[in-house]
C-alpha cells in the first residue's frame, strides 16, 4: 500500500484519458506518457483523426492573453459593454441559462457581458478546476523561490490511488506503451501515477477518483509543508487516521476554497463542498456544499490570463493543463471551434425521480440536470475570447443546445471576420464519451 513519494522516471501502465489535455509535445516536459503515443504517431506521419486542427499548438505556443493588463483589478476589466450586452441577450435562450462572455481579442478594448451571473449552480465536475489550483497553490509554499522544483516534484513524485480513487463508475483508457496497446477499466486501488498524471486525468475526462486524489495530496502538502516532499504512503495515511473528523474536513474546506478568496472570489460566487468519491468520505466530511456562479468562474479565468492565478508560471501551466488536445463534447463540439485552439472543462450533476418518469435518462434529470462549460476559445485569426455557461434545465440532455449556443455565440464575436462557412451537424455522443461528477 506504499503510496507516497516515489522518485521514478519508469514506463509501465498509465491512464490515458478520453479527452486528452495538454499540449501534445509536452511528454518530456511533463512525463505524462500517454502524451507519448499521440506524438508519435504524429512524427511517424500516422494519420489520426480524433483531434481537430486546432488541437496541434506546441507548449511554447500556449500563451497567456492579459498579462499587458495585469495591474487592473478584476472589477476594472468585468465592465459591461451594452451594445456587446444587446447582441448576446438576443441569442442566449431563455429558462435556466447564465452566462458571462468576453471578448479579449484586443486587450485593451475588451467587450464584457453577464446574464444570471450571479444565480448558483451546483458546478459538478467544473468544480475540479479548484483542486488544480489548491495543489499549485500548495507548491507555491512548498518551493516559493523555484518554479523549476515544482515541475520536478509534479513530474517524479508518484502516489497511488488506494481508497481515495476508487468508486466513480467510469472507465479510463490504460495505455501500455511498450506494447502500444489500449484498454478501459476503471481506477483500482493499485494504481500509480506522477503527480502531473493524476492531474492530467483528473481535468482531461473528469475523472472522480483522480480529483480525490489530488484533493488529498493538496491536503498534505498543507500539512506536512516542506517535508511533503519526502512523505511515505504509510505516514501520510496515518496522518488521516490519527487526525480528528473535524479538523481534517475544515482542512479540506480552506485548501481548495481560500486560493479562491485570494483573488476576490467570494463564497457564494464559487466554493466547493467536498471531495469526488464516496471512499474518500471515510475521513473526510463534506462542509458549506459546492456552488458555482459564471461570474466567479469568470473572474478565475480572467486572472488565470493576467497570470495572476498564483504567479504567472502558475498560470501558465494551468492553462496547458486545460488545453484541449482529444475529442470535444458538449459546448466545445462546436464546429465553428474546429480551427481553435480550446482551453475546456465541462461538468454535469443531475437527478432523476423515477417515479414521475421511469425513463429518466442520463444527463436529463427531472429533479435538477446541472450542465456547465468553461471555455477559452482562440482562433488562428486573432480573435479571442472566454465564455462561462452554466444552466439547469430538465429533462433534456443540453450538450447539443450547448454546442449550437457555441456557434452562436462564436458567430457573433467573429461577425466582422471573414471566416469559411461551417455547416452544423447535429450533435452525437461519442461512443466513448464518458460523464462527469456524480455528487459533488
Amino acid at each position: 500500500m506504499k503510496s507516497i513519494l516515489k522518485i521514478s522516471t519508469s514506463f509501465g501502465l498509465i491512464i490515458a484519458l478520453g479527452l486528452s489535455i495538454y499540449p501534445i509535445d509536452g511528454y518530456e516536459r511533463t512525463g505524462i506518457k500517454r502524451l507519448y503515443q499521440i506524438r508519435q504517431m504524429q512524427l511517424d506521419s500516422v494519420r489520426y483523426t480524433r483531434i481537430p486542427a486546432g488541437a496541434y499548438l506546441k507548449t511554447e505556443d500556449i500563451k497567456l492573453n492579459l498579462t499587458s493588463r495585469a495591474g487592473d483589478s478584476i472589477d476594472a476589466l468585468l465592465v459591461e459593454d451594452p451594445e456587446f450586452a444587446k447582441k448576446m441577450d438576443r441569442i442566449i435562450p431563455g429558462g435556466n441559462y447564465s452566462t458571462a462572455v468576453l471578448d479579449m481579442t484586443n486587450p485593451d478594448a475588451l467587450k464584457y457581458t453577464e446574464h444570471r451571473e450571479e444565480r448558483g449552480y451546483q458546478p459538478g465536475s467544473v468544480g475540479k478546476i479548484a483542486v488544480l489550483n489548491a495543489v499549485f497553490y500548495q507548491l507555491a509554499k512548498i518551493c516559493p523561490d523555484s518554479w523549476e522544483d515544482r515541475v520536478m516534484y509534479l513530474k517524479d513524485i508518484e502516489v497511488s490511488a488506494r481508497y481515495w480513487g476508487t468508486g466513480d463508475h467510469h472507465t479510463v483508457p490504460i495505455y501500455d506503451i511498450e506494447n502500444d496497446k489500449l484498454r478501459k477499466r476503471q481506477v483500482v486501488a493499485s494504481d500509480k501515477f506522477s503527480l502531473y498524471e493524476w492531474l492530467d486525468h483528473m481535468v482531461s475526462v473528469s475523472n472522480n477518483g483522480a480529483a480525490s486524489v489530488m484533493y488529498r495530496e493538496a491536503m498534505l502538502m498543507a500539512a506536512f509543508k516542506e517535508q511533503y516532499v519526502n512523505l511515505t504512503e504509510e505516514q501520510g495515511e496515518a496522518y488521516f487516521k490519527e487526525t480528528p473528523r473535524d479538523s481534517l474536513t475544515n482542512l479540506a474546506n480552506t485548501v481548495v476554497n481560500e486560493p479562491l478568496r485570494e483573488l476576490g472570489i467570494t463564497e457564494d460566487e464559487w466554493r466547493l463542498g467536498g471531495m469526488f468519491t464516496r471512499p474518500a468520505g471515510k475521513y473526510v466530511g463534506r462542509k458549506g456544499g459546492s456552488i458555482g456562479t459564471t461570474r466567479g468562474l469568470m473572474k478565475y479565468l480572467v486572472q488565470l490570463e493576467q497570470g495572476k492565478v498564483i504567479d504567472e508560471n502558475s498560470s501558465l501551466e494551468m492553462k496547458r493543463l486545460l488545453y484541449l488536445t482529444d475529442r470535444r463534447i458538449r459546448y466545445a463540439k462546436s464546429p465553428r471551434l474546429d480551427s481553435a485552439a480550446v482551453y475546456f472543462k465541462s461538468g454535469s450533476y443531475y437527478k432523476c425521480d423515477r417515479t414521475k418518469n421511469p425513463n429518466c435518462a442520463k444527463y436529463a434529470g427531472n429533479v435538477f440536470n446541472y450542465m456547465n462549460s468553461v471555455i477559452i476559445v482562440e482562433h488562428p485569426n486573432g480573435i479571442k475570447y472566454i465564455v462561462c455557461l452554466m444552466t439547469n434545465v430538465l429533462n433534456k440532455n443540453s450538450a447539443g443546445a450547448h454546442m449550437y449556443l457555441a456557434s452562436k455565440i462564436d458567430d457573433l464575436i467573429t461577425d466582422n471576420v471573414d471566416l469559411p462557412e461551417v455547416k452544423e451537424e447535429p450533435y452525437v455522443d461519442s461512443p466513448d464519451e464518458v460523464g462527469d461528477s456524480d455528487g459533488n
